[in-house]
């Protein structure tokens, strides 16, 4: 009878899928076992499947193993691999070779991702637990969440137990029964229990924190339920928070309602302290699913952003951590920036700063150092008070570093340099130049030096005392081309500080060599020639140093990078205020050279307005007023510049050319004569323009065009008595603080002190354009 009934039994095994152990040396094969029970007729008549595992070991794998005949091995005597998959097994058996040991085989790394760890949570208070959990017991567990809400914390409290050592995981992710049930009672009761829904997603937790098990995580919309659960406690605790407030202001205190308000308030910390705990361990898991970019947009449409801030209010540090990590991560992105500036992060992230938690200071800072490459953000910083206590970091250790980049950041903006001087910081700093001492200047801390040089106030506070004795020392002694951009960022402002470097003057033009690095002699050059000092015997200087034909020299096209060659320029103007230097230099031929270099980069206004200013300087000297009247091309060169688009151009050219016409009639009638034909077209463009069609035309060309700077005409009117006008010496402001304006942009930034020195462009930092706008 029984030999009959087998033969109406069926049983079929399939093979599924191969892996690999996620912490030991093992392979893992997937099976499915499908057993029939057969009629007479073959036909099916009872049927029932189940899935399981194999795990096979393989402890003698070593980096020595022969792979390929390791793998024959396995398939040979595992009887549920077919020969047909033995390639798969020798992939796997080699990646376990390769594979590095670790406790947690597959763990997210938390160095950069997560930067914290989560403080060990405590999900089973006030839950009995007198057992441990068995994984071979899981189904008993999955019947407990279809009970009452007590049971369904018990059952999924020993389920935790289970989740919380990683070799469980695999094999609850096989349970589809249980992960189903855990992710409806949350999905329907996590309103009516806080320890059970923290349990539950803790569960899930545990899985989010390998990448390999996101899947699982996201099928069942565990991280779509988080982001409900977060903003459902939020507003709780907003209701907790006003109806604790009407009871502390309900009446007059006396004995009684002094009792109900302790009383309230001991619950309102009992409810804060339990859904702190179910904050954390989902804003954990929505952090870990956050990997994948994909995920954090859904995240951004559903304002994690926004929620995060919130949690700021908050005072459990491990949360804060928590957060300020989540949102540093989020920060990278542009999108995010946004959303942070529009729920005035920064104000929320200022009184943090300093706090005593060190993690918690260093993840607030980075955040803020994130936020600070947009302006408005810096704006903001500034706004809150977060100079004087980035300031106060300085001296430290841990957040020296991330204080100075941040405060790179702020000095960068010229609205906000002067606020230095309201605090500490300029001395900070400049006691961290004077203990440097290796050969390698902290490249955050001189960016911070050059950015507040800029500033005249900042400057002063720079050179007291010893100061810039120090800091010429130390330049001279290193050679730190960063070192002297900072002084010349010093030497361009009116005031006590430019007389002091009168002691410098020596070493400075010592230093202008062809024999030198060209960036070294370019900051070295730019700082004398910033130094428009009265009564300077700069012929002296010149002489003693032979800086003519080195200036000579670079004046040639080509000869050097177009920054040093302007700085030669402006050199030459400086030095053109000593009349027996101007006349040394024109005798030296350097004005036929000064026009070839006008005629090559006749498209750059600052060579342009630079080289004018020469002229000018010269035939301010009756000594080289000829030189240039009559020995060059210079009259030509300024006539055809006097109408230019710039208008810092137009003004150095009228100042020119009013004192040549006041001391020569010839080129007296020719200017004259040249502002009457240029109006004169005005008026006449005016008028066609009122009868003529679009299309047609004009009769004159006044495109400013310096194509042609030979333009020449014939005097048809006599000068009448042109007054030469004084060149002003406020023709820009004088303190390093302002900006000369052309076409409505900031162009120009001022440098120097000398009576009607142009602005150049250097050290000029055009700000960024904010991506959003906000109020």
């Amino acid at each position: 009878k029984m030999q009959d009934d087998a033969r109406y039994l069926k049983r079929k095994v399939t093979v599924g899928s191969l892996d690999v152990h996620p912490t030991e040396k093992a392979l893992v094969v997937h099976y499915e076992v499908e057993a029939s029970i057969l009629g007479e007729g073959g036909g099916h008549v009872v049927g029932e499947r189940k899935e399981g595992q194999k795990i096979i070991r393989v402890k003698s794998l070593s980096p020595s193993t022969d792979v390929g005949a390791l793998a024959k091995k396995v398939v040979e005597e595992c009887k549920l691999i077919p020969s047909s998959r033995m390639p798969q097994v020798e992939q796997l058996l080699y990646y376990l070779q390769n594979r590095k040991s670790s406790p947690v085989e597959g763990k997210r790394e938390t160095k950069e991702k997560q930067t914290v760890k989560p403080r060990e949570l405590t999900p089973f208070e006030g839950v009995e637990l007198n057992e441990e959990a068995s994984i071979t017991r899981v189904d008993e567990y999955v019947e407990l969440l279809y009970e009452g809400i007590p049971e369904k914390i018990r059952g999924s409290a020993l389920i935790l137990q289970l989740a919380r050592n990683p070799d469980n995981l695999e094999e609850l992710l096989h349970n589809e029964a249980a992960l189903g049930a855990l992710a409806r009672v949350l999905r329907e009761d996590w309103k009516q229990s806080v320890e059970l829904a923290t349990i539950i997603i803790y569960i899930f937790f545990c899985f989010s924190s390998f990448s390999q098990f996101h899947g699982v995580v996201s099928h069942y919309k565990i991280g779509a339920l988080c982001m409900s659960v977060v903003e459902h406690e939020l507003k709780r605790h907003d209701v907790w928070r006003e109806e604790l407030r009407k009871k502390n202001q309900s009446a007059p205190e006396n004995g009684s309602l002094r009792r109900d308000q302790d009383k309230a308030l001991r619950k309102y910390q009992g409810l804060l302290a339990k859904q702190e705990q179910l904050l954390r361990v989902s804003l954990y898991l929505l952090l870990n699913l956050a990997e994948d970019t994909r995920t954090e947009l859904k995240m951004r449409n559903k304002n994690i952003v926004g929620l995060l801030v919130k949690v700021l209010e908050r005072e459990d540090e491990e949360l804060l951590v928590l957060v300020v990590s989540f949102l540093k991560k989020l920060s990278i992105f542009l999108e995010n920036k946004n959303d942070m500036a529009e729920v005035n992060t920064v104000e929320r992230l200022a009184h943090l700063v300093p706090c005593d938690h060190e993690d918690l200071l260093n993840l607030t800072l980075r955040l803020l150092l994130n936020l600070s490459f947009d302006s408005g953000l810096r704006a903001k910083m500034v706004e809150v008070g977060l100079l004087p206590k980035l300031t106060a970091l300085l001296g430290g250790e841990n957040n020296h570093q991330v204080a100075l980049r941040i405060l790179y950041h702020i000095s960068i903006d010229d609205r906000f340099k002067g606020m230095f001087v309201y605090t500490e910081c300029i001395q900070q700093l400049m006691r961290l130049l004077y203990e440097h001492t290796e050969e390698e200047m902290e490249t955050e801390l001189i960016s911070v030096c050059i950015n507040l040089a800029a500033n005249k106030r900042n400057a002063q506070l720079m050179c007291e005392g010893n100061g810039l004795k120090m800091l010429m020392k130390k330049a001279l002694k290193m050679k730190d081309c960063l070192l002297m951009k900072m002084i010349r960022n010093i030497s361009q402002h009116d005031g006590p500080t430019k007389p002091l470097f009168i002691d410098y003057v020596g070493d400075l033009a010592a230093e202008i060599r062809a024999e030198e690095e060209e960036e070294w002699v370019l900051e070295c050059l730019g700082t004398l020639a910033n130094l428009t000092i009265p009564d300077l015997d700069w012929e002296l200087v010149v002489k003693e140093y032979n800086l003519v034909p080195f200036l000579k020299d670079r004046l040639k096209p080509g000869s050097a990078e177009d920054d040093l060659i302007l700085e030669v320029v402006i050199m030459i103007g400086t030095v053109s205020m000593d009349d027996a230097c101007a006349a040394m230099l024109a005798k030296s031929g350097i004005i036929p050279a000064l026009i070839e270099l006008l005629n090559a980069q006749q498209e750059d206004d600052e060579f342009v307005c630079q080289i004018v200013y020469v002229f000018y300087q010269m035939v301010f000297h009756q000594a080289t007023r000829d030189v240039i009247i009559k020995d060059t091309q210079a009259p030509a060169y300024l006539i055809d510049l006097m109408h230019d688009k710039n208008a810092e151009i137009r003004k150095v050219c009228d100042n020119t050319l009013d004192i040549i016409a006041e001391y020569d009639e010839e080129w007296g009638r020719k200017i004259q004569s040249e502002k009457f034909r240029f109006h004169n077209n005005q008026w006449l463009e005016m008028v066609e323009s009122r009868q003529a069609d679009e299309s047609e035309p004009y009769f004159y060309d006044n495109d400013n065009d310096r194509t042609d700077l030979f333009y020449s005409a014939d005097g048809i009117t006599p000068g009448d008595g042109s007054v030469s006008p004084e060149f002003f010496g406020d023709l820009q402001p004088q303190n390093g603080d302002s900006h000369l304006t052309v076409d409505g942009n900031d162009v120009f930034d001022q440098t120097s002190s000398s009576p009607g020195r142009p602005a150049t462009a250097y050290g000029f930092r055009p700000d960024e354009q904010p991506f959003y706008q906000y109020s």
